[in-house]
């Protein structure tokens, strides 16, 4: 099986051991052992949780950097809708269009293109017959993962459409070698502006099979810094965006699920209400919806660790720029659903057991119960594990001790010292009783 490769990791010069992070990662894939933090890779879904929470900034994301520009010979900005909310009195996308030409990119094709091209092929998938509903988005990278790690009997529901930084990738690719037949395929280099470095791991793995056509991931801080000097020294942009209200939408929560014109729908953001609205569509609890979006970061992309902007002033701008746009360009709902843009069926990814062999497994689980009921179940994370029942499991598998649990160890000392000071008692006790003793038969000789 390849290793995944992960955009989140950590930096343990910086980690002071602290428990933020142990506490907010939705997967408990984070344990601190020995005063520092240790990132489990076979649970972390690279939601960038610990790099929000980190007071210490020991947890980062990975991505490339600007000066891979140079490894292209024709260079192509893929620019997330999330860029356009970046910008203080940002009133024309245009600005940033041309800003990125500025920059040193030979062409710019827009993710929010590819969104309303994608919100007409959902449009489509969802009036077909046989289809598990409600259908889940597959644009968040996270979501994707988590349902593969967590929630197997919902690996049918995910929408089988590439995300719109894969379709847009392709087009770009495909319009790039139509426009220059001079070039080859590896002469092009597909550059995303990432507002998370989910879309990172997107990129650097195989998703779902398939190999991605975007070639670097910059990250929307990165690019953000560059691209404001290029701009504030524009007059007029001579090129203009492709994008409209539908497309740019998708920056925020609830932008993909309107764009279907569908009111059975869930719009949720967050990772914790995420997990929460997954377990009751796994339990069956929201028998009307058709379409469910989910947004691991709060708002939706711009709220992705990777941007500048406070992700609800963020919100604000885009929905202000939505006035001076078109509603999609790009939105045609009677396109058919092409085999390009088709996803790959995403596939369940089992977690470690606790053993190959189901009767050591019982055992063990069976020990997991016996030492929960002696653990205060408070799931302080003192003891370096995000709950109680992870420690228990940390113990049985040989990754911890029970005397690493603060709370445990109290009444363990409290119970020492209230029986060394019983035995002390006692026996000061039965040293005067003896003393006593001898004064009289001492007086009784006399």
């Amino acid at each position: 099986m390849t290793e995944y490769k992960h955009s989140v990791s950590l930096d343990k010069s910086k980690c002071k051991g602290c428990t933020h992070c142990l506490q907010r990662c939705p997967t408990e894939a984070i344990r601190v052992r020995e005063g520092c933090a240790a990132i489990n890779p076979q649970k972390c879904i690279d939601c960038g949780e610990c790099i929000r929470v980190c007071p210490y900034k020991a947890k980062k994301a990975t991505h490339d950097r600007l000066d891979s520009l140079s490894k292209y010979k024709y260079k192509i900005a893929l620019p997330a809708p999330a860029l356009y909310g970046q910008f203080d009195n940002l009133d024309d996308i245009d600005f940033v269009v041309q800003g990125l030409y500025d920059m040193g990119f030979d062409d710019v094709f827009e993710v929010a293109k590819a969104a309303e091209m994608v919100s007409g092929y959902t449009r489509q998938y969802l009036r077909g017959d046989n289809i598990g509903k409600p259908v889940i988005s597959s644009a968040c990278p996270v979501v994707v993962r988590l349902i593969s790690m967590r929630f197997p009997f919902l690996c049918k529901n995910i929408l089988p459409i590439l995300p719109p930084v894969e379709v847009a990738g392709k087009a770009a690719r495909e319009k790039a070698l139509r426009e220059h037949p001079e070039l080859s395929d590896k002469d092009i280099g597909c550059f995303f502006i990432s507002p998370c470095p989910a879309k990172v791991s997107y990129v650097k793995n195989a998703f779902a099979g398939s190999e991605s056509s975007v070639d670097e991931v910059l990250s929307v801080s990165d690019v953000y810094f560059e691209l404001v000097g290029r701009m504030n020294k524009i007059t007029v942009p001579e090129k203009s965006t492709e994008a409209g209200t539908v497309g740019v939408s998708w920056a925020t929560a609830g932008g993909e699920s309107t764009a279907i014109f569908n009111e059975r729908y869930l719009a949720a953001d967050g990772i914790e209400n995420v997990i929460r609205v997954l377990d009751q569509i796994e339990n069956s609890d929201f028998p009307e919806l058709e379409f469910v979006e989910l947004n691991a970061c709060n708002g939706g992309c711009v709220g992705g660790v990777m941007t500048v902007a406070n992700p609800y002033i963020a919100k604000a701008r885009i929905h202000s720029l939505k006035r001076y746009l078109p509603v999609s360009p790009n939105l045609r709902p009677g396109s058919a659903l092409s085999s390009g843009v088709k996803m790959p069926e995403v596939e369940y990814i089992p977690q470690t057991p606790l053993s190959d062999d189901r009767s050591e497994a019982m055992r063990m689980m069976a020990d997991i119960q016996e030492i929960r009921k002696d653990l205060p179940d408070l799931d302080c994370g003192s003891c370096g594990a995000p709950t109680c029942a992870a420690f228990a499991e940390d113990i049985v598998r040989g990754e911890a001790c029970a005397d690493e649990c603060v709370v445990f160890m109290r009444h363990v000392f409290h119970d020492y010292i209230q029986r060394h000071v019983s035995q002390s008692k006692e026996t000061a006790d039965g040293q005067e009783n003896s003393k006593g003793g001898g004064d009289g038969d001492g007086n009784g000789e006399a």
